[in-house]
Order: structure tokens, then sequence, then C-alpha cells
């Protein structure tokens, strides 16, 4: 890590310009450039404050801490995942994170103490940032999967078909990840390890590992959430 270059903030700032111009862009087309903005101001104060914690975390090593922190993206992950669904948001929440839970904690428990073997167990400088990486995926898949699966049974799809194309359109990101590593991108953990010096051979090792935890955590989750969701799309069915 002693050969990773610290970017001095004057630097940093210069990756803001293409960002100015893209919410520019949004606000003279109306496309809601607000949001746009909300969200880079809000990933600025997050990512401020999770990096001032981490360096806390890292050094405690408490597990309590640990499972508090992974509770918490949770809970969180699980709100985000309904965004775009405004209607039943507070009933499938439960659904959501039983979802998230069994999809992507399975997946987290079975490479960390499995594929990696942490010692101890919640080593934070893994648990937490694999966790994220984890919740985030399954997160995403469960709003693609919750927000298509509504559009297709207003259309009066049959909910078998729904869930089918739901689960379809929900993994179409990591698919595409996967189709696209090693050729079009190089994904944020493999360009971090080489850029720290790291083995490109053991750094694709970690970006297998990673590809699979992932696109396990998207599949599992929006599936059981699929799976779920059904007597809540269709209650006058299930009485």
């Amino acid at each position: 890590m002693d050969n990773v270059q610290v970017i001095p903030l004057e630097n940093l700032a210069l990756a803001f310009i293409p960002v100015a111009v893209v919410v520019f862009i949004l606000l003279r087309w109306k496309s809601d450039g607000r949001e746009g903005l909300f969200g880079i101001s809000r990933m600025l104060v997050q990512l401020l404050i999770v990096g001032y914690f981490l360096n806390y975390l890292f050094d405690a090593k408490n597990a309590w801490i640990v499972l508090g922190v992974l509770a918490v993206m949770l809970f969180v992950s699980s709100w985000i995942a309904l965004r775009t669904v405004k209607i039943k948001r507070k009933t499938l929440y439960p659904l959501a994170l039983a979802s998230i839970i069994i999809g992507g904690g399975v997946v987290l428990i079975l490479v960390t103490q499995g594929v990696l073997g942490l010692d101890p167990w919640y080593e934070p400088r893994y648990l937490i940032p694999l966790g994220g990486m984890i919740f985030s995926s399954s997160m995403n898949s469960i709003s693609l999967a919750a927000e298509r699966i509504k559009a297709e049974r207003r259309r009066g799809t049959e909910f078998d078909k729904a869930r089918s194309i739901a689960l379809r359109a929900a993994l179409i990101p990591i698919v595409n990840a996967l189709f696209g590593v090693g050729l079009v991108s190089l994904p944020g953990m493999m360009t971090g390890q080489i850029l720290s010096g790291v083995s490109p051979l053991i750094a694709v090792r970690y970006q297998i590992m990673v590809m699979c935890m992932l696109f396990s955590a998207s599949g599992l989750s929006a599936s059981l959430f699929l799976s779920l969701i059904k007597s809540q799309l269709d209650p006058e069915k299930n009485r």
C-alpha cells in the first residue's frame, strides 16, 4: 500500500468539472438536475464521514461494532432498494430486508469465512468493504426487480412470466459487467490492487471472487424478493 499515490485536494477538485457539466445539462434540459446535485453532495458528506469512521473501526477491531455497521448497511440498503416503489414501500420493506439478509448474507459468510478464511472472522478491513459491495449489489437488483415486476403486472402479464422478466432485468447490470470485465473495464478492486503494487495475477483472483459474489448476491436476493412479493401483488388471488 506504500506505492499508492496520494491525490492532492486541488487535483481531486478537477474531477468535479465534468460532474458540473452533467448537472448543468440536466438543469438546462429540465431533467431534474437537482437530484444529481443532491446525490453528489450526499456522496461527499457520506464518504467523508465514512472515511473517518472506518479509520477508527479498523483500529478498534471490535466484533460488535463490525456487526453493528453491517446491520446498518442491511437496514439502509433494504429501504433504498424500494426507492422507486412508492406504493406499499413500508409493507415491502421486510421482504426486501429478508431477501438481502439471506441472499447477501449467505454469500458474505461464504466469501469471508470460506474463500478468504478471515482471522479473526470479523476482520473489519475485509468484512466491511465486502459486505458493502454485496449489500449494494443486492439492493440494486431488488430495486430493478421491484420496478420491473410492478410494470409488468400493470400490463396484465401473468405473474410467473412477469417474475422471469423482472429477474432478467435485475441482473442486466451485473451480467453486462461479467461480459465486459477485462475487455472493457478493469473493476475497482482489481484496479486498486494493481495501483497499490499487487501482482496482476493475484488481483485477478480477487476480482474473480468479487464478480462471483456480486452475481450470486444479486441473483439470490432478487429471486427471493420476487418469490416473497407474490402475495403483495395478488392479494385478491391469494385469499
